[in-house]
């Protein structure tokens, strides 16, 4: 099943916007977030319609439907589980039409008990991302009508894995202790490119996983902010930023951590491009409340009256909207570890007699990421890579 584009650009342009906003390491969603905005406005009046529509990037009339056809495409893509749930106090009275909009079988009940309510809504995050994130982000209180919560995982497995060793670097706040490093290399030279952006030039390397769901590295030139990355790569998905693809790049130094050179070798050799990058692990937590002009909540905070009477002719107010996220890259996969040793000694004096290509691209300082539905390019998760993991030190003692 597919997704519409002006719903696949509507959620991007929430990403790029969400990226341009953010600080430091950090993961995000924008595709768990779009849903739930969606729904809110398809029942909201006022100043809140309109700016929920606004930072949907869609007609309110429209969102709904937008909503429902997004959940169901991203519910068809291998590798990736999503789930929407609903529960509201038994006093609070819900539009049939309303609620008949959200997927058949996600209306829970808030039984006003808060230490049950978490038990259970904490319950139904674990189920939904498999052990990985084990608190729903909400804030109950005894006001608490209703909850709406998403909840989006994804999961793949590398085509071509990478080979784990100790990162070399010239960046000094990852060279100050000995950092976790993943390098590959292979003859497929159209993985990286080249982007010329507004904000300077960006080196796009894509990593394929075997489901569709794809991971693009992000590498600026040094300055450029994160969101400034990450737009980029957003406008390089849209096709708004040409790329120059690997076997059309000229040699030298031609792009941010990317060299291409010609090279000596003992026997024939096709060109090559080789990948050096880190492993990480990122966990954040967002307040959208802090962002509320950003996701269009900010009349929708007034709690002096109620702004979605077509959800309940109860008067509803935003009380809390918050966002955990957590994101891992790994030699195998995204959302995989593996433990890998290798090592490459050199023996007499090679007779150099062949030339060949050879792209060189290393992502060892500061870098942004998307992972995407390779089909629909539609960007699942996004983020900002500052703190790679530390290489793992041999114990001997466990040897004996």
């Amino acid at each position: 099943m597919g997704v519409a584009t002006t719903t696949v650009r509507a959620v991007n342009g929430l990403t790029a916007r969400w990226a341009e906003a953010s600080e430091g390491g950090t993961a995000f969603s924008a595709a768990g977030v779009w849903p739930l905005l969606a729904h809110l406005a398809d029942g909201a009046e006022g100043g809140a319609r309109a700016q929920l529509a606004e930072a949907l990037g869609l007609p309110a009339g429209q969102a709904a439907y937008a909503a429902r056809d997004l959940l169901a495409a991203m519910g068809a893509m291998q590798g990736l589980e999503t789930g929407l749930g609903l529960w509201t106090k038994r006093t609070l009275k819900l539009r049939k039409e309303w609620e008949g909009g959200l997927p058949a079988d996600v209306h829970g009940v808030l039984t006003g008990d808060p230490m049950a309510d978490r038990r259970a809504l904490d319950a139904w995050t674990v189920k939904r991302t498999g052990g990985l994130i084990d608190r729903m982000p909400v804030t109950l209180t005894g006001d608490t009508q209703m909850v709406l919560a998403s909840a989006l995982t994804l999961r793949t497995r590398w085509l071509s894995p990478f080979h784990e060793t100790e990162l070399e670097t010239e960046y000094e706040p990852w060279a100050t202790e000995p950092r976790l490093g993943l390098w590959r290399s292979s003859t497929v030279l159209d993985r990286v490119g080249v982007a010329e952006t507004p904000g300077g030039h960006v080196t796009e390397l894509k990593v394929l996983g075997n489901n569709a769901l794809d991971v693009h590295l992000l590498l600026g030139e040094e300055g450029m902010r994160p969101g400034q990355v990450l737009g980029a790569g957003v406008d390089i998905l849209a096709g708004r930023c040409a790329v120059v693809p690997g076997p059309r790049l000229p040699f030298g130094n031609v792009g941010p951590g990317l060299r291409v050179d010609r090279v000596r070798c003992t026997r024939p050799e096709p060109p090559s491009l080789e990948v050096k990058t880190v492993a990480f692990s990122v966990n954040a937590s967002h307040d959208l409340l802090r962002l509320h002009r950003l996701f269009g909540l900010t009349a929708a905070r007034d709690t002096s009256r109620g702004h979605f009477p077509g959800i309940s002719d109860f008067p509803l107010a935003i009380g809390s909207a918050e966002q955990n996220t957590m994101a891992k890259f790994g030699a195998l996969g995204f959302e995989a570890a593996a433990v890998t040793a290798f090592g490459a000694v050199g023996a007499g004096i090679p007779d150099l007699r062949y030339v060949t290509t050879r792209i060189r691209a290393a992502f060892d300082r500061p870098f942004g990421f998307l992972a995407l539905h390779r089909h629909t390019r539609l960007v699942l998760a996004a983020g900002w890579v500052t703190d790679p993991l530390p290489f793992p030190e041999h114990d001997w003692e466990d040897e004996w």
